[in-house]
Parts: structure tokens; sequence; C-alpha cells
């Protein structure tokens, strides 16, 4: 069965990791997402890594592409991208906003080439000339310090970092939305369009339940609703994370630790209950799971408390519960040789072809140059020119 997106040709000129990874949530599902980089390559390869050789990070955001070398500032390899533009079904890029035009790469330029070209530009803070921020470097944890998510984990003290690049990675899933979006537009009209994404609308995307401001409220209300008497705790073994917001949860919880009359008492019959009267919970709770150790805790206590184990991400790899979705598969890498990696985002129920690995820099250029219509004495002069690799 053909998949979602087969036939669908994604030039990709993103770096580091919320482009790229949106990209290869599109070809996941189908999409043939060809990577296009500058002669140095993706940034991202070049960010330090404990993996000996190449990027974990890159590799693990990467995968399902062929990536062609094409310097843009060379008048050469922009007649060559856009060559590749005309066949293309959709560019998507990362440049902040004052970049694409500078290049030859904006969105009339490229539409004069391919109208119906569907173009998402991911940017930090957005393209609205009016915008302060609107051409300032936008990382991750800078948007993570901006719109107040920082502030949030530090519980009023000191602003803490999500690890993890959560913004990021919330942001690839945004650029893919898009683009799929502007694909069923496509599909709908025959009409392309400019489709946009960036780092600010994910980092107070991720937090509109707390981006609301009621009239007569002041500006720096708690909006969070509280820890109640969820959270993570210590047990004779290992750390445990648990929550009872519901009733059957909460008795069943009081059952399992040792204060089953505390389940009956209408005192902590709700959530709102439980969590204004969590200081009075919390030290039972402490004390009851000192019994058993955090994997024996889940075993007990599964399907009746929702609680999970702490655990750190190299236990995935053989977990019952992501082998059994088909999380992982299993690549031969020319630098790293044979590693183990993550499938898929999005199951599908017909048309879900096998991962591929991360392309190595400019590994299929010449594939992807005769397959837009470039014949060996093209290549050799684009080579020749700087223009490719």
């Amino acid at each position: 069965m053909p998949e979602a997106l087969q036939g669908i040709v994604v030039l990709d000129l993103t770096q580091y990791l919320a482009g790229p990874y949106g990209c290869t949530l599109l070809g996941d599902v189908g999409a043939d997402v060809i990577k296009i980089e500058p002669p140095a390559g993706d940034m991202g390869r070049q960010y330090p890594s404990s993996l000996p050789n190449e990027n974990r990070s890159f590799i693990g955001a990467n995968r399902g592409k062929r990536s062609i070398v094409l310097d843009l500032k060379r008048p050469e390899g922009l007649e060559a991208f856009y060559r590749l533009v005309e066949q293309a079904d959709v560019v998507v890029h990362n440049f902040r906003p004052s970049v694409p035009k500078r290049l030859g790469i904006d969105y009339e330029t490229l539409r004069s080439r391919r109208p119906d070209l569907i173009y998402c530009s991911f940017t930090g803070y957005g393209e609205n000339e009016d915008g302060p921020l609107r051409d300032h470097p936008g990382f991750d944890t800078m948007l993570q310090c901006f719109t107040g998510l920082a502030a949030m984990q530090g519980g009023g003290g000191v602003p803490q970092i999500l690890q993890g690049s959560i913004v990021d990675y919330y942001s690839s899933s945004m650029v893919a939305i898009a683009i799929l979006s502007g694909l069923v537009h496509r599909l709908r009209t025959g009409e392309g369009q400019h489709v946009r994404a960036s780092l600010l609308r994910s980092a107070l995307s991720l937090q509109a339940g707390q981006f609301i401001w009621a009239d007569g409220e002041p500006r720096d209300i708690d909006r969070w609703w509280g820890p109640g008497i969820q959270g993570i705790y210590e047990t004779k073994d290992g750390y445990l994370f648990l929550q009872a917001t519901t009733l059957p949860f909460w008795k069943n919880l009081s059952k399992h630790l040792g204060f089953p009359h505390l389940g009956e008492d209408p005192r902590f019959d709700t959530h709102v209950k439980r969590t204004a009267l969590r200081d009075e919970i919390r030290p039972l709770i402490r004390g009851g799971l000192m019994q058993h150790t955090a994997l024996e805790w889940e075993q007990l206590m599964l399907g009746q408390v929702p609680c999970i184990a702490i655990r750190g991400i190299g236990d995935m790899f053989d977990h019952p519960q992501v082998l059994a979705e088909g999380l992982v598969t299993e690549h031969e890498h020319p630098k790293i040789g044979k590693y183990r990696a993550m499938t898929k985002a999005v199951k599908m129920g017909v048309g879900d072809r096998p991962t591929t690995r991360a392309p190595m820099l400019g590994e299929h250029t010449d594939d992807i140059l005769t397959q837009f219509g470039f014949n060996e004495h093209e290549i050799a002069m684009l080579r020749a020119k700087g223009a490719t690799a």
C-alpha cells in the first residue's frame, strides 16, 4: 500500500534540531525528504557528543533522509537549487527572517519557479517586522527563559531549564502540522502557500493551560494548579512517580500503602481536598513507599494506581512495552557501526515502511542531482565551481 505522503518531495534546508526533526516526521509517513546541506554540513553535526565520530542528536533527528551538498551562496549552487524547487512540493528552512531574501530563496522568488509550492519558514520569534526580536537568534533554552518555562520550573526559586530540548521537539510537530495543513489546502484548491511556525509560538503553546489572564487578575498570579500529592517519591530502592487524582485511584493507593481508612475519609474524597491537605498526606505516602522498591510498587499497583518507576532513557531499548510497540530498530552506520534507534513517532495502519539511518554529509548528492535531471557533465561542473561536494 502507498504511504500517506508517497511522491511528496520535501527540500529540507533546516539545521540543528527543531526544523530537521519536523521534516523527519514527514519522512516517517512517506515523504521523500532531501536534506540540503552547506559544504560544512548541518551545524547539528558539529555539536559535542558522547558518541565518537558523530553527533547523537543529529543521527536521531535526521532518520530517513537523503543528503545533498549545495552551496547556495554560489550562483551555480543557487541555480541548481532552483531546478530542484521546480520539481519539489515543499521547501523548509529555519533561517532568520532577513536571510532568505538575501540568499534568493524567499517565498516570492521560489513561488515564481513552482506556483503551488508549500513554503515553510521556521523562526525563533516570528517574522512580523514590528517584532523587536524578529532577527534575534533563537534557541530552545532561550525561549524557555523568555516565555516563563524556566521560571515555572524553578517553582519561585532559581529558574531551571528543562533538559531534553522540549521546545525544539514540540516545535518539530508544529512544523510538520503546518506543512501537512498546507498540503491539504493545495489538494483542495491547487494553490500553494507560505506557512510559518516558530519557537515562540511553540513555547507558548506548551503553556496554553497557563497562558490565560482574566480581567481583574494581577499579571503575576500563580497560574499553576499546584503539586497536590502527585510527584516523585523515594522508595526502598529507586524512585517512583505517582498520582491519585480520582477517588478510586486514591482508595487503591490508600489500601496499598497501609492506610485504607483515609480512602473512606470524606476529608480526602476529592482531588481539591487532597491537594489542600497534601502536607498531611505526603509523609504517609513517603513512609508507606519504603516497604518496597520502585519496580516492585510498579508491579503491585499496575492498573490500579497511576505510578511508574523512574528510569533512564537507556532502559527503553529493551523494555517489553517499548519492544511490543516496535519502537526500536537497528541500523548500520559507516562511522559508528551498528546502532539502535527509534523507529517512528506515528504508527500508520497501512503503508508503513521501515526507517533508514541518518545520511552522511552529501552521501546522495549524485543520485539526487541525477534524479532531478542533471547529467554527468553538469554535476562535474558544479563540483568544479565549488557549488557541491
